[in-house]
């Protein structure tokens, strides 16, 4: 079954200081499901200083699916990445950076790294559709969710 990279970027801005945005963003936490429109539980393992490995528990078609997650933390770039070490995106990568804008502005830059495998080879238009409908999920998620919940926080 042949596998295809779906690359996908987008910004998103932040209403708070990039260090208080970087610090809320990778406080990894149980109830973190609480801000995802699905139900998603979460269990957090640190390995380290900077090294996490995060198991979330998803209910498609109301089974659990577990997911591990391998998340690096680059406090001194206001960066993290996030692995997927199973699950139907294995080895699927995302980069996250803070970039500062003002004194309480800021905002995300995003990259992402799909693989997804298809039991037909795609075409490079049907790869190209699929990975904007990853940014447009992606994106969504933060514009209506998380960035909504980080601003709410900070203020």
């Amino acid at each position: 079954m042949p596998t295809y990279s779906l690359q996908f970027s987008f910004r998103q801005p932040l209403r708070a200081s990039a260090k208080e945005a970087y610090a809320w963003c990778t406080d990894f936490q149980p109830d973190d499901g609480k801000l995802f429109p699905r139900k998603w539980v979460r269990a957090i393992r640190w390995l380290s200083e900077d090294a996490l490995v995060l198991t979330d528990t998803t209910y498609p078609a109301g089974r659990p699916r577990r997911i591990h997650r391998l998340v690096r933390l680059n406090p001194s770039e206001l960066a993290w990445t996030n692995t997927h070490l199973d699950g139907p995106f294995r080895h699927s990568q995302y980069w996250y950076r803070i970039v500062p804008d003002g004194r309480r502005s800021c905002h995300l830059e995003f990259r992402g790294l799909r693989l997804v495998r298809s039991p037909r080879k795609l075409s490079p238009a049907e790869v190209a559709r699929l990975a904007g409908r990853e940014r447009r999920d992606d994106s969504g998620l933060w514009r209506s969710r998380l960035a909504p919940a980080l601003n709410r926080d900070l203020a």
